[in-house]
């Protein structure tokens, strides 16, 4: 096949195929407000992994256009910019805001959840300048991080100050996420914000791991009991905070009610039902087993913050929301947040904590691949207890 103009080494996906390593046209800028960033780092997500292996929810699936390379969570510097963009001169170090909004669509006015700063949620993702596509990422038109370059919008991104490392940087997208977790939680009615609720958090990856250090960080002392299933898992997880550590296996059971005031009751069919528990759990993997597990864990009149993207859950028994009276919220991406009676975006928030907080989260970090290597770094992302990794990422800088 031949192609017009320069050629970038990307990572993408298509319907007849999972991931390819292949050499693409280079990207032009859609309108003149975008501009193209050159990758430095791109971590791996547990969303990504879940496209390759096929277990996600095809839930998304209207909602993106192939082929589309895949990586949101974006390091880079600013090798091109459109006429109408100001404030983000060539060679900036950036952070993308993956999100398709609205704004980044050139659609005027903003649909309902972008005017209420819902970026994350729009009802546009369809239609506007660019593809269909949720996220970058996700999209045909922007490329993504798992390449040389990729396209956005000037509203998605954000300056990285000269303190803050790649590898601390490429941590803001998901750190984000978490934090958004815990925000509302925290705006919740008793919860996270009474010292004496105790929290739950069930997954030691990534996601799990940042949400014990946005608790801490937003300064929390609630007692945090975390799911962790590996050693590295649960080193990590004491040193940014944690209280207690279980391991998710057959006794998990057992072992929380040990620790909590609940106490455990056998039904006729299925896992036992706890009566009494923790006042907030935070599910950060999205399985049936740990949705249901959540709801279980969770006291009556308590919170259930779903963090982790789900699959297609079954077999998760709902009567526990419904007899005990609890709030189940989705925590999808980041948008306007309120934080100390200051009206905020997540990733300004996070990456005014990552300034105070890197050193702690650096070690999260641990492995980075040149993009030729990405079936190594794609198992080793899915190996996480094997490898010891938390966060797999690419590595574009050479």
């Amino acid at each position: 096949m031949r192609y017009l103009g320069k050629r970038w080494r990307s990572l993408y996906t298509s319907p007849v195929s999972c991931v390819h390593l292949v050499d693409m046209p280079e990207l032009q800028l859609p309108t003149p407000e975008w501009v193209k960033v050159k990758i430095r780092l791109s971590g791996i997500c547990g969303s990504d992994l879940a496209t390759i292996t096929a277990k996600g929810s095809p839930y998304f699936s209207p909602f993106t256009s192939t082929p589309f390379v895949l990586g949101h969570e974006i390091v880079g510097d600013i090798s091109e910019i459109g006429d109408a963009v100001d404030g983000f001169p060539v060679g900036a170090r950036v952070v993308i805001e993956p999100a398709l909004s609205c704004k980044v669509r050139g659609i005027s006015p903003p649909c309902h959840q972008c005017q209420n700063a819902r970026f994350a949620n729009c009802e546009n993702i369809t239609k506007g300048s660019i593809s269909e596509g949720v996220q970058t990422g996700y999209c045909r038109d922007t490329g993504g991080g798992w390449s040389q370059s990729v396209l956005a919008h000037h509203s998605q991104l954000h300056l990285i100050p000269d303190d803050i490392s790649d590898e601390g940087a490429v941590l803001l997208e998901p750190f984000a996420c978490a934090l958004h977790g815990v925000l509302k939680a925290k705006s919740s009615v008793g919860g996270i914000c009474n010292p004496d609720s105790s929290i739950c958090i069930i997954g030691g990856g990534t996601i799990g791991l940042l949400t014990v250090a946005a608790l801490r960080t937003l300064g929390h002392r609630n007692r945090i009991i975390i799911f962790a299933k590996y050693p590295h898992q649960q080193q990590l997880a004491r040193e940014l905070g944690a209280d207690d550590v279980l391991l998710p296996n057959s006794d998990r059971y057992a072992a929380f009610c040990e620790l909590t005031d609940a106490t455990p009751h056998q039904p006729e069919l299925g896992q036992q039902v706890l009566i009494g528990g923790v006042d907030v759990t935070f599910d950060c993997i999205g399985s049936s087993v740990t949705i249901d597990d959540a709801l279980r864990f969770t006291r009556a009149g308590g919170e259930v913050v779903l963090v982790g993207m789900p699959g297609i859950p079954k077999n998760v028994d709902w009567t526990s929301i419904w007899y005990k009276q609890l709030r189940v919220e989705g925590a999808y991406t980041y948008g306007l947040e309120t934080h100390n009676d200051e009206q905020i975006h997540t990733f300004t928030l996070g990456m005014r904590l990552l300034q105070k907080m890197e050193t702690h989260l650096r070690p999260l970090v641990s492995t980075l691949f040149p993009l030729k290597d990405y079936k190594r770094a794609i198992q080793t992302a899915l190996n996480t207890g094997k490898t010891a990794t938390v966060k797999t990422a690419f590595d574009l800088r050479c």
